[in-house]
């Protein structure tokens, strides 16, 4: 069986379960991985995939298939986040926002902004976890329904991920595939990176959530602020950031630098915590999200292979000829279709399944190796369109399930739409909008 309709046969497999299954996601994609390498093994055909793709290289010397420099940025940050939030900073932080606010309704929305915020640097599901519950203290004193505050929480965590480097997968992926650098988020061919799109569409989104929070106008009530544990981990995380910010000129083609910084805050922060509280640091390392390593890890053999076998190459040729070769069209159609198919699926393969084509198209339709306006636009889609629903981001799962368990609060699927729908739609229109003033008018 030749390589090409294999693979394409085994992708669509791979991907068809990851749509309608969110059990087992890794164990589909390296299911896949194995059968590129063993169903042409068996027809005595030169396998598509092999051992030896796991650590290639391009003749650059970055990486080609799994991008180890991502893997480890993704491992790092996320213990170094959790050894964060354990100090307690974002919990003072949060309170210290409600206890200054003019009332309810903008003590709300300064708790979602601040959430954003620690999301840019920290797990999106971990943010909420550790903020929530403070939104559902306010709402229980104030004998209120909590689904909103909590809901605005989940989907404001969602927003600042995609803003730098380290806040979500589908971040890391980019900078992967396009050896993006953690200022390159911010400044990127001379123009503004999506860090400042993902701004326009939080003031955007925000605007949202202040007319629907706009009727709570009743008096704070007042939350003693707890005092943070520690504020080393703070440092650690500034220090990283910061080693990050560097990076470019050590390590060119974003090939091991990234994930050496954050593995070693990682360990700095989990040594600190482990002589400090061990019972802790033990629950940090138990939660460690090893499905998702495994999954990002797939994921890269499987767009490997389709770059290897040419489709992505054929794929982006069908998408020019479908617009007629019109850029805004191509655009529009990459934010659009992003938006809506991660409102239901994981944002993760689609990603890094679509990063290769955008770049394909790009080439196709003549933009410079350096115009990111697809690449950009695919993760403001991809990455808002999960706001849309209950299903479409693991924080609002997370959320979703904190609303039932703690507060008893069953709220159906459109009341979460009512909230994430125009949320999502004024912070994609406004970021995408600025995308493409940015990188196609000016």
């Amino acid at each position: 069986m030749s390589g090409q309709p294999l693979t394409l046969a085994v992708f669509c497999l791979v991907y068809a379960w990851l749509i309608l299954s969110r059990r087992h996601r890794a164990k589909a994609v390296w299911a896949g991985v194995i059968a590129l390498f063993l169903v042409p093994v068996l027809f005595g055909s030169s396998p598509v995939l092999g051992p030896r793709d796991l650590f290639r290289l391009n003749e650059g010397g970055s990486w080609a298939s799994v991008n180890w420099n991502v893997i480890g940025i993704f491992c790092g940050t996320m213990l170094v986040a959790g050894v964060f939030i354990y100090s307690g900073v974002p919990a003072l932080c949060a309170d210290l926002l409600i206890d200054r606010s003019p009332n309810v309704g903008w003590a709300i929305l300064g708790v979602c902004a601040f959430a954003s915020f620690v999301s840019a640097f920290a797990d999106n599901t971990a943010t909420v976890l550790i903020i929530a519950p403070i939104a559902m203290a306010l709402a229980r004193k104030l004998e209120v329904s909590a689904a909103p505050f909590v809901i605005g929480l989940a989907i404001s965590s969602n927003l600042q991920g995609t803003a730098t480097l380290i806040g979500d997968p589908p971040s890391m992926i980019l900078a992967g595939h396009f050896q993006l650098n953690f200022n390159d988020f911010f400044w990127y061919g001379g123009r503004p990176g999506i860090f400042f799109a993902v701004q326009v569409g939080a003031v955007a989104g925000f605007t949202v959530l202040w007319l629907m929070f706009r009727r709570y106008r009743q008096p704070v009530v007042r939350i003693e602020p707890e005092r943070p544990r520690s504020w080393v981990p703070l440092v650690v995380l500034v220090l990283m950031v910061s080693a990050l910010a560097a990076a470019s000129s050590l390590d060119p083609h974003f090939v091991w630098f990234g994930a050496v910084t954050c593995l070693t805050a990682a360990a700095f922060s989990m040594g600190w915590l482990w002589r400090r509280d061990r019972e802790d640091a033990v629950r940090i390392l138990k939660s460690f999200d090893f499905r998702t390593l495994f999954f990002l890890a797939g994921v890269f053999m499987m767009i490997y292979a389709l770059n290897r076998t040419g489709i992505v190459a054929r794929a982006a040729q069908l998408v020019a000829s479908l617009t007629g070769q019109s850029m805004l069209g191509a655009f529009v159609l990459v934010v659009g279709f992003s938006m809506v198919l991660s409102a239901f699926v994981d944002n993760i393969p689609y990603v890094a399944a679509m990063l290769p084509l955008v770049d394909a198209l790009g080439g196709n339709m003549g933009v410079g190796a350096t115009n990111m306006v697809l690449p950009f636009g695919l993760l403001i889609g991809s990455c808002l369109g999960g706001n849309i629903t209950p299903i479409g981001a693991s924080a609002n799962v997370v959320a979703y399930g904190l609303l039932d368990r703690t507060e008893g609060e069953e709220i159906n699927f459109l009341d979460f739409v009512k909230i994430g729908l125009p949320f999502t739609l004024a912070a994609v229109a406004a970021g995408a909008g600025f995308l493409w003033i940015v990188w196609m008018c000016v």
